[in-house]
């Protein structure tokens, strides 16, 4: 197999980005949107057949993995239609917006023998890179807590342009559209949560959304640790903020920027984070920006680890802790 041969499931504005690295590293082998014009646009872009039915794309003989875009409701339906087809499937975040629907989705890869991978894409950020680097080694000793901010704009043309955003049942809320990214990257660097307190308020998006637009959450990790998220999409007029701070024994770090992609602050009892290498800049969709791209590091993970025997990034159960974490959330502010 010289290339690793990709279909896509929803031809929306994350796609784009999807074709473009898949046709630079891979092979895209045909495209699929319940809106005809759509699948057809991104087709004729890279010459590729385009598909307005499921089951017709799933027939498609020459491709080896499906690359789930389609809005966060329909993740678990089609993931599981792909690997029921005999694909490996590579799924946008959120993974799906229950932890029911995860573990089927684990469960028919495994029954199918095959690969589940998450699309999680800021654990390449360099500087996040570092800091979990820094965790691994025992460098902060023990870690006391840490505070996540997550401060963006979406405003009501965001959600009114948008067939499915704002929705409880495709898009799932604030948590799982926006910010699921910087939830795993807590349990990805602190760990599991045991307990979570949470107030959430809609104060700027009545009548365009089904759910929240901030939130203030108080953690506790199952290794003790305490955390904080502060969240929302009120920030006038642009993106303003996501940043990660740690306090340890032997080391203080703030990982800032806007989309966590400046090592703002650092102070340990030994050496240092030095300098970073170049990221990549943050995805760019029209009026605003999401989080960094690196998709492109996906997509070189998903060749190894299917050319190589490498090993995934962040696989199913990983996806699935981040929807707990995310339920748990919830659960306590609807309490």
């Amino acid at each position: 197999m010289s290339k690793i041969r990709i279909g896509i499931i929803g031809c929306g504005r994350i796609a784009q980005r999807h074709a473009k690295h898949i046709n630079k590293l891979g092979a895209l082998a045909a495209v699929c949107d319940v809106r005809k014009e759509r699948a057809d646009d991104l087709g004729k872009e890279y010459d590729v057949p385009s598909y307005d039915s499921l089951d017709d794309f799933l027939q498609t003989k020459e491709m080896d993995v499906v690359a789930i875009c389609s809005p966060n409701g329909l993740h678990a339906e089609h993931t599981v239609a792909s690997f029921n087809a005999g694909f490996h499937v590579l799924c946008e975040k959120p993974m799906a917006l229950t932890s029911s629907d995860c573990e089927e989705m684990i469960k028919t890869a495994e029954r199918c023998n095959r690969r589940l991978f998450i699309v999680k894409q800021n654990r390449f950020n360099p500087a996040i890179e570092a800091v979990k680097e820094k965790i691994d080694r025992g460098d902060f000793g023990k870690i006391y807590s840490v505070q996540l901010n997550c401060f963006w704009n979406r405003n009501f043309d965001y959600y009114e342009k948008s067939e499915w955003k704002g929705t409880k049942k495709l898009d799932g809320g604030t948590l799982f559209t926006q910010f699921s990214h910087f939830i795993d990257l807590l349990y990805w660097m602190i760990g599991d949560v045991e307990e979570a307190y949470a107030m959430i308020e809609n104060y700027a998006h009545q009548g365009v959304i089904e759910f929240e637009d901030s939130g203030a959450v108080a953690l506790k990790f199952k290794n003790g640790v305490l955390g904080t998220v502060n969240y929302t999409v009120n920030s006038f007029a642009k993106n303003m903020e996501g940043s990660i701070t740690i306090f340890g024994e032997k080391g203080t770090v703030k990982v800032g920027g806007q989309y966590l992609n400046k090592l703002e602050y650092q102070s340990f009892e030994g050496e240092e984070i030095g300098e970073l290498k170049e990221g990549n800049p943050a995805n760019e969709y029209g009026e605003y920006q999401g989080s960094m791209s690196n998709h492109d590091r996906v997509y070189e993970n998903l060749i190894d680890v299917l050319l190589n025997e490498g090993s995934i990034a962040t696989n199913g159960l990983e996806g699935l802790k981040t929807v707990e974490i995310i339920e748990r959330i919830y659960k306590s502010a609807n309490a």
